[in-house]
């Protein structure tokens, strides 16, 4: 509930309305949460509800270069975000970190950023490895004397084909995480750190052969949508603008001179896509060359919210999906709500 970037706190029950697929329902209780702590609650029934207020952070990086900036995301979660029984969990190209919530039990909050730091720096760069090398083949595709015509085009298709693979981003594994999610109690904030995604292109290939490479989107968006919102997870796209570094190894070079190599931009799809995703679960989509900048923004964002409880009207178990929407009744506020859920 934001009004620009404040957030309103001043809110009562009667300030809400919440529609089920489009049928107006009764509130039953409101609770205003900041970070961990119920500061007010509003209760119209007899019925006790108990608010999940224990935190866990996702961190997913699907980036090809490591920003210095990254240790900045670190040191302000665990300086000034995490607290005693909140959960971490960090997502690498390579590998999953799991930080539970006894950890600041064990080891001093900059000990365990500065570890997770030098594990983020080598497992993006193992990750970056196969993209950088490929890249490297076609520019030896691209400069080897003598190679022209159908057979230059074949070899060059064979890299760009699998340059897309790497790009590959697996329904599976996030329906999984959605999954996994979906049984913790609590609130859950994921953070997705996505570095928009350019391809070299030769400049020789085929109209249809540019558009099949191209299409970068793997899975079907309402379905992970949908999952996510049906889980309660609040999912922050933050695009990072920066030009990956094997991009400005390629083009800082001298053996493109010929042009026959263009770089094109092939972050559109996957950039609506996270988008519609983030705003079916509440959260944020922001952009900027620097992590460290769009995560201060999309943390304090999340510290602040409304739990509202109602009973839906009519209620029936037939697995389908309700959409939810919530107004503020009488004002022009930013409000961000999960989309709905499935009555399972």
């Amino acid at each position: 509930m934001f009004k620009g970037s404040t957030f309103i706190d001043n809110l009562t029950i009667n300030d809400f309305e919440v529609y089920e697929d489009g049928k107006l329902q009764k509130i039953e209780a409101v609770y205003l949460i900041k970070k961990t702590k119920i500061e007010r609650e509003e209760e119209v029934t007899r019925k006790k509800f108990t608010p999940e207020v224990s935190r866990n952070f996702i961190f997913i990086f699907e980036i090809r270069d490591y920003f210095p900036e990254i240790g900045e995301v670190l040191d302000y979660f665990f300086n000034n975000v995490l607290l005693p029984g909140d959960t971490l969990e960090i997502v690498t190209p390579i590998k999953t970190y799991s930080i539970k919530n006894n950890a600041l039990d064990i080891l001093p909050k900059q000990e365990i950023a500065n570890q997770l730091q030098g594990k983020l720096r080598k497992d993006i760069k193992m990750g970056s490895a196969d993209y950088r090398s490929l890249c490297k083949d076609l520019e030896t595709v691209l400069n080897t004397e003598g190679l022209e015509g159908d057979l230059k085009k074949s070899m060059s298709m064979v890299i760009l084909r699998r340059l897309k693979e790497l790009r590959y981003f697996d329904q599976s594994k996030l329906l999984k995480l959605s999954d996994n999610l979906k049984q913790i109690k609590g609130q859950k904030h994921v953070f997705l750190f996505y570095q928009k995604k350019i391809m070299p292109i030769p400049t020789f290939l085929e109209p249809q052969d540019r558009l099949d490479l191209q299409k970068n989107i793997f899975f079907d968006v309402e379905t992970i949508k949908r999952a996510y919102s049906d889980s309660s997870i609040s999912s922050h796209f933050l695009f990072l603008t920066k030009t990956p570094m094997y991009v400005l190894d390629i083009t800082r070079g001298t053996s493109f001179e010929n042009s026959e190599m263009q770089m094109e931009d092939h972050s559109y799809e996957i950039f609506s896509a996270f988008s519609e995703m983030a705003k079916a679960t509440g959260g944020l989509i922001e952009s900027s060359a620097n992590p460290g900048f769009l995560f201060k923004r999309a943390a304090k964002a999340s510290e602040n919210y409304y739990l509202l409880y109602y009973a839906p009207l009519n209620y029936q178990r037939d697995g389908k999906f309700k959409n939810i929407k919530v107004i503020v009744k009488g004002k022009r506020y930013k409000v961000t709500h999960r989309a709905g859920y499935f009555a399972n």
